[in-house]
């Protein structure tokens, strides 16, 4: 990893007015590809699920594989700039919102300052794509500032009924569905859904995650897979016998929203995605073919998406406090 000593020394380089604010997320800009041109922001923060790592690994494929503009944003400490999960109100960068075709989402409980919030809700209002991973589906809490004009963003609204998570991507946080760390995830294919474009190339998808619960969809969802609950934590492992599949919970979907502005995002969710999940090619391959899909680019996903990592991917196993302490967003940068 990039030594944050020649991290700094970048960032003075490129001159005092931006050295306040260099290096407070990663930027990777589109090698040629069908995504030439269109930029995606990703803002990763999430306690558990490991997407300050997962996060990086797939822009780098989406940038340098398939054409795309990719910008990472990270939960971060304010005063060290190290990428903190554990901080649920900053993350810096927001603001590259206002130039993103494309907005990926992988957050939980955060509660952001009114001034950074309105960048999310601008986008939301834009009518662009919006792909929300995991934990999104809880992705705002508002404990701290109940009074913020975005606190019915919060999964526990009722003054707009289960949040973002809830109208937005379709569910909110209902429950495990599976054991959390003892029944894994085989994806299963909806037949009904089988030649939907997000869905090309995609056969084997397993995560080491559990199945999220699903109390219902919107009408206008459609379920592009299942999430068969299996025995045990291998992908060889049988699906369990018992209701838990019968019937089977979603575990990614596509709708339509259509916001307060008149204006209607395509909008992609998936209950999996933590970054050991992402270790499954399928599933960067659904990742990839969600992003040509929401930008209106179906037409030109491949076959069989180039998803191979760019670089090394070690990814750490989920769960509360395991993130790698002393990271900051300079060490995600592409190596020469």
């Amino acid at each position: 990893m990039m030594n944050i000593k020649n991290c700094i020394i970048a960032a003075t380089l490129l001159g005092l007015s931006l050295s306040a604010q260099a290096g407070k997320w990663v930027h990777y800009s589109g090698a040629e590809g069908p995504g030439k041109g269109k930029h995606i922001v990703f803002i990763s923060g999430d306690e558990e699920y490991r997407s300050e790592e997962g996060m990086p690994m797939m822009a780098k494929i989406l940038s340098q594989r398939h054409g795309f503009d990719c910008t990472v944003l990270f939960s971060q400490d304010p005063l060290t700039g190290e990428i903190d999960p554990n901080n649920q109100t900053n993350i810096p960068g927001l603001f590259h919102l206002e130039t993103a075709d494309m907005m990926v989402l992988f957050t939980r409980f955060r509660e952001l300052p009114d001034e950074d919030m309105k960048y999310i809700v601008e986008f939301l209002n834009s009518g662009k794509p919006v792909f929300g991973l995991r934990t999104s589906t809880h992705a705002f809490s508002y404990s701290r500032n109940p009074d913020s004009p975005y606190a019915h963003w919060s999964w526990r609204s009722s003054k707009w009924p289960g949040g973002f998570g809830k109208q937005v991507l379709g569910e909110t946080w209902v429950n495990h569905h599976g054991i959390h760390k003892g029944e894994s995830t085989r994806g299963v294919i909806n037949e009904d859904e089988k030649c939907h474009p997000i869905l090309k190339g995609v056969e084997d998808v397993w995560g080491p995650t559990d199945v999220y619960g699903i109390r219902s969809l919107p009408e206008n969802s459609k379920v592009l897979l299942y999430g068969a609950v299996l025995k045990g934590m291998s992908p060889e492992d049988p699906p369990v016998e018992n209701r838990k599949n019968d019937p089977m919970m979603p575990v990614a979907w596509v709708r339509e929203y259509t916001g307060e502005s008149g204006n209607t995002n395509r909008v992609i969710a998936t209950t999996m995605g933590a970054s050991v999940d992402l270790e499954s090619e399928d599933l960067r391959r659904f990742f990839v073919n969600a992003c040509y899909w929401g930008l209106n680019m179906e037409n030109q996903i491949p076959a069989s998406a180039d998803v191979d990592y760019v670089g090394e991917y070690n990814p750490t196993f989920y769960g509360f406090n395991s993130f790698t302490k002393g990271v900051y967003p300079c060490e995600h940068e592409l190596k020469d």
